[in-house]
């Protein structure tokens, strides 16, 4: 039973810093300093993604099932979580990808709206 909580906790550290990573950037407009986390945040994710890498926390989070009696799964939490509700086939490199520039677009728009939000408080 502690195996099975301790995935589940797993698997929502995984879900909120995936969130942070991806909309994050909104964070910071009423907490500047979580900009270097954010930043770290979303290059991590974009590193994850294009270097087709597994998140250290996707073989816990099996582990932890697999102790607990569950059945583990392949692959890691994109596929697992994500993939199967937006992506019915199998994720492919290009749809990694993909991912990766979207999580730099979202994010790139986020902070754009930030430092344009901070400009205009400055000016007189």
């Amino acid at each position: 039973m502690i195996y099975r909580i301790a995935a589940d906790c797993i698997l929502l550290l995984h879900l909120a810093f995936t969130l942070f990573a991806v909309l994050g950037g909104l964070l910071v407009l009423r907490r500047p300093g979580l900009v270097r986390l954010h930043l770290a945040a979303v290059f991590w994710g974009v590193v994850i993604e294009w270097a087709d890498w597994i998140c250290p926390l996707t073989p816990l989070e099996i582990f932890l099932r697999q102790r607990g009696g569950e059945a583990g799964y392949t692959g890691g939490f994109i596929e697992h979580y994500v993939a199967m509700i937006l992506y019915p086939e199998n994720l492919t490199i290009e749809l990694r990808y993909l991912l990766g520039l979207g999580l730099v677009a979202a994010n790139l728009i986020i902070y754009g709206y930030v430092f344009l939000i901070r400009r205009r408080k400055h000016l007189p």
